[in-house]
């Protein structure tokens, strides 16, 4: 696959070489992750953070590893590190490329040295590898490394008093085993020397930035160390929580190779080549993994604190798993959910990775009949189909009869739903930023939609159907007439009855009446849907998304950035979000008569995420962006539908590569 360069030009201060980040995730939730000059300025980053067995959540187990190479009195320290008022050391100042094809690598060049660093992960393993190669013109060098330890959920940070470490050393390495219960190993080609020691006040900028805890000490077992001889001398340092003790720099070579291997057959499996969407391609890789307490396969909604969300995961299944063509994984994924399906609900979320399901939402068990749907026209699997098809009839049922949360259909056969229960759900304490109780105009287009899906899929099926073609005739009879807002030729967003009892009608420019165009089932004329698109991209439209309210309205807030509050009052009020380009890209496409010109618009659209793949979260996509000028990233560095949806709709609407 194609990689991402960046030359001396990205790390000339530490501010520019800080809104640079990677991250590789390890198909188990856990993952490495850091900035491109190696500076931690998250809670979240972290050479091993790991998603242990029978342990909710995820865990910085190894923050960092500080390099050093001393010769006669001259020290080059490789590490860069934020302190109260000082960056100590600034190793930055001596990267001159790093590289990103497909794991990173950075090339560093202290004084009279060339040193080459790479770190992976093995795949469905908690194990992170670092391989360096040093090329020294003379001998006589002395190479350190110190590991910098923690022993935290990765939401929080850690003070010395906090935890305390004990120790099993051995030549070549030393096992670790905290206060709190955890236990893992570094294992190396270098020799290990304890010496324990806490490292203090560590300053994570973007934390403060985000108006969190931004402090907080690591400690240090030790330090493994080499004399370097002239010539080129290659070392490993590996960290797991699994027993690595025997590891060889052959082994880690080699376990790198079939990593790069494994990446390499992902894009030949996809039978992509056009180079944009292998880019998307490789960053979809990391979203995929494996409950690490159950084995079942899920989908991480975002890097790096989000877990995996029913929502996002059944909009992502197109773009992460079908158009690469997973369709083992996708199966199994919607299996998975199918089994957890309460009431007619697909869960919301498991809001700990390995956690129990939350149910509160009222979309994702629509979007889980579109995206089994979708799964079948890609598969023609009868035998799967058959196989959760009671599913598919029971949430049918349970919104038509009623169910939790306010769910249900009302006798114009639009579903009404309650409280902080679609995909803008932000609240700051008790406060609903975006209320949206009551008849959402793109929960009914999805409704629609799952009962013409159901209806064809259960047609295949010899199922009898009648119901369903009921029920989405009286949709279509109903929503023009509810929905329509004629002053401004678009949606209403909701509909709903005050404390009164009278009908309120929101005539708030939202982005959500854009699936009344997308989906593959709609109910507008063309007239009107041609409207819809055409109010929707002149106010709401940004080169990474749409806004999710237009500028004009009072509530509008350009800027996704502050304090916890001031963020998630902007979420849903003016925010960007790119997953939604991938239903705009497909409304686009379709009112304008798959035109010539409009594919070449749409493929400009997207092909503008190249540029920010070299920012941020460096190869994959954000959550999203501010609304105002110069719309920068904010949120995620990686988001699972972002990614998933602007490949989806490059693939299949614009490259026209569909099943």
């Amino acid at each position: 696959m194609s990689g991402i360069r960046f030359g001396t030009d990205s790390f000339s201060t530490y501010e520019e070489g800080i809104k640079k980040e990677w991250i590789v995730g390890n198909g188990l939730g856990g993952y490495a992750s850091s900035t491109v000059i190696g500076a931690g300025t998250r809670t979240y980053h972290g050479l091993l953070v790991a998603a242990p067995k029978n342990s909710p959540g995820r865990f910085v187990l190894l923050s960092s590893l500080d390099e050093e190479i001393a010769i006669n009195d001259e020290v080059y320290r490789l590490a860069t590190h934020k302190y109260p008022g000082t960056v100590f050391p600034s190793g930055f100042n001596y990267i001159s490329k790093f590289i990103l094809a497909p794991f990173p690598l950075w090339i560093y060049h202290p004084g009279p040295f060339t040193v080459k660093k790479k770190v992976f992960m093995i795949h469905n393993s908690n194990t992170t590898c670092v391989l360096y190669d040093i090329r020294a013109r003379r001998d006589g060098a002395l190479l350190r490394i110190f590991p910098l330890v923690n022993s935290r959920n990765f939401h929080h940070t850690t003070r010395s008093g906090d935890i305390s470490f004990s120790q099993e050393a051995s030549p070549s390495g030393v096992k670790l085993e905290s206060s709190n219960g955890f236990a893992f190993s570094l294992s190396s080609n270098l020799q290990y020397h304890s010496d324990p020691k806490w490292y203090y006040n560590f300053e994570y900028d973007i934390e403060k930035q985000r108006g969190l805890n931004f402090q907080e000490d690591n400690f240090n077992p030790g330090y493994f160390e080499s004399k370097l001889k002239a010539g080129t001398s290659h070392f490993f340092i590996a960290a797991s929580t699994e027993d690595i003790s025997s590891l060889t720099l052959e082994q880690v070579e080699e376990l790198y190779t079939r990593e790069v291997y494994r990446q390499n057959l992902l894009a030949f499996n996809s039978r992509l080549t056009e180079p944009f969407a292998l880019k998307l391609l490789r960053a979809t890789d990391s979203f995929i993994v494996k409950n690490p307490s159950s084995g079942e396969n899920t989908v991480i909604a975002g890097y790096h604190w989000f877990s995996d969300w029913g929502r996002d995961t059944m909009i992502s299944i197109p773009g992460l798993l079908l158009i690469p063509r997973r369709f083992e994984e996708a199966k199994s994924i919607l299996k998975n959910y199918s089994k957890y399906c309460r009431r007619g609900l697909i869960p919301n979320a498991f809001l700990s990775l390995g956690g129990e399901p939350i149910y509160n939402t009222v979309d994702a068990s629509l979007w889980f009949i579109h995206a089994l749907g979708r799964y079948f026209t890609y598969t023609k699997d009868f035998l799967f189909l058959s196989d959760v098809w009671e599913t598919v009839d029971s949430i049918i049922d349970n919104y038509r009869k009623g169910t939790d949360f306010g769910i249900g259909m009302d006798s114009d056969y639009l579903i009404r739903q309650g409280p902080q229960l679609t995909w803008m759900d932000a609240k700051v304490g008790e406060q609903e930023i975006t209320p949206r109780a009551g008849k959402a105009c793109e929960i009914n287009a999805l409704w629609y939609n799952a009962l013409k899906t159901a209806s064809s899929l259960g047609t295949l099926l010899e199922k009898n159907v009648s119901t369903y073609e009921t029920l989405a005739a009286g949709v279509a009879s109903n929503f023009e007439r509810v929905f329509w807002n004629p002053e401004k030729n678009c949606l209403f967003d909701l509909v709903y009855k005050d404390e009164a009892g009278n009908e309120v009608k929101d005539s708030a420019i939202r982005p959500n009446q854009i699936f009344a165009v997308a989906l593959p089932y709609t109910m507008l004329s063309p007239e009107k849907e041609k409207a819809i698109v055409d109010r929707v991209e002149k106010d709401l439209l940004i080169p990474f998304g749409l806004r999710t309210l237009s500028t004009d309205h009072p509530l509008y807030k350009g800027r996704y950035q502050g304090d916890p509050a001031t963020r998630d009052a902007a979420y849903h009020n003016g925010t960007a979000w790119p997953w939604l380009l991938g239903a705009y890209v497909k409304a686009y496409r379709k009112v304008h008569n798959y035109s010539k010109e409009s594919l070449e618009d749409m493929r400009a659209l997207l092909q503008g995420f190249n540029t920010h793949l070299e920012t941020a979260g460096v190869g994959t996509i954000s959550e999203v962006f501010d609304g105002d000028y110069p719309h920068s990233p904010g949120g995620c560095i990686s988001q699972a539908w972002s990614v998933a949806e602007i490949l989806r709709a490059y693939v299949e609407d614009v490259l026209g590569i569909k099943p």
